[in-house]
């Protein structure tokens, strides 16, 4: 039998707003939204809240992969099933976390998770899991697998997961292009590039639409140009600042390559309100090696600053506000690392010139 226009029911658009956050949530965080009377860590990784009405919940927070394959999330699952109450839900850092209602279920799920090879941890005052933008696996533009260094960094912070010792919570991001997707952390691993772009003008004019990316340079360092009678692109050096925002909108203009992709690490970077303002990171260490698969030379620097953190910094103290409070060149002189001139900071635009905050100031 045929349809007609008005028997066709449309399809529900998807992706459209906020998702519903109640459908899949555990049915005590649904009772009790908005009505907590307080909460606490019994242990790190593991939350309680106590709601007005007396219910308790209890949260284990495991840190897991951040691309998994369907064996790790059947795996997953079947945890949720078999020691919790078959609710779970994924932190913006790619930790797992299990809610259940009985006291007595927390030791035999984390024991479940542990065995699995998940650890718990990433609450209250220590590194939180790594967050880290798609890498080599997924990203069309990386220099870098941003997924592999975090792998190398969580190897050597791993007791530092697991355990709350830091002076407070440590949020380090990784990013595999400059364009820096990745977002402000305590302390941030990038891509550096050193060069400008090599371009491949005789594919130029079949793969780009060159106004776009005229419009893509944050400096106006490209214009359009004939070469070889072909329409083109060319760059002005003297402008270029090497950010790589030219090449996603057209692959020709390659800017990766072994002796001019390297990685730079950042700290103080911050995106919450409290206590203080927001702030970008900073420049700590440039052109350390695109070393894979382990990239020892990056995990020895952040190794350095985290040990020099920890020690130095009072309670609560983020990593930028230690920073703020001892002073730059006391700072390099903990790390042990160099000052030099890519640290100088002439951007006439700096952070601090912009109403950026909460902390609104009249």
């Amino acid at each position: 039998m045929s349809q007609t226009a008005e028997d066709v029911k449309p399809r529900t658009a998807d992706e459209v707003g906020v998702p519903d956050p109640f459908q899949y949530m555990h049915p005590t965080l649904k009772e009790n939204y908005g009505a907590w009377d307080y909460h606490d860590r019994p242990r790190a990784g593991v939350l309680r809240h106590v709601a007005k009405s007396g219910d308790v919940i209890y949260t284990v927070r495991a840190g897991t992969q951040r691309q998994m394959d369907v064996f790790t999330i059947r795996k997953l699952a079947d945890i949720a099933d078999n020691f919790a109450e078959g609710f779970v839900r994924f932190t913006t850092r790619s930790n797992i976390e299990y809610m259940v209602t009985k006291e007595e279920m927390v030791e035999p799920l984390i024991d479940a998770l542990n065995d699995a090879g998940f650890p718990i941890g990433g609450t209250g005052a220590s590194v939180s899991m790594i967050s880290h933008t798609q890498g080599w696996l997924h990203c069309d533009i990386p220099g870098t697998d941003a997924s592999g260094v975090v792998k190398g960094m969580m190897d050597m912070l791993h007791n530092e997961f697991i355990q709350e010792k830091m002076p407070n919570r440590l949020k380090i991001t990784t990013s595999c292009c400059q364009i820096n997707c990745g977002g402000q952390g305590d302390i941030a691993i990038n891509v550096q590039y050193t060069k400008p772009p090599k371009i491949n003008h005789d594919l130029v004019a079949n793969v780009c639409e060159r106004p776009s990316v005229v419009a893509r340079c944050p400096v106006a360092a490209i214009r359009p140009a004939m070469v070889n009678g072909k329409p083109s692109l060319e760059i002005d050096e003297k402008k270029c600042v090497c950010c790589g925002a030219c090449y996603p909108p057209c692959p020709p203009m390659q800017i990766n390559s072994v002796e001019s992709t390297k990685i730079a690490i950042w700290v103080g970077g911050k995106h919450s309100n409290a206590r203080t303002k927001p702030t970008f990171h900073k420049l700590a260490v440039a052109n350390l090696p695109n070393n894979a698969p382990h990239w020892p030379e990056v995990k020895e620097v952040v190794g350095r600053i985290v040990a020099a953190y920890k020690s130095d910094a009072k309670h609560w103290e983020r990593m930028g506000e230690w920073i703020d409070r001892i002073g730059w060149p006391r700072f390099f002189e903990m790390t042990e690392l160099a000052f030099t001139k890519h640290h100088l900071d002439i951007w006439t635009g700096a952070r601090h010139t912009m109403n950026h905050s909460a902390h609104i100031h009249f």
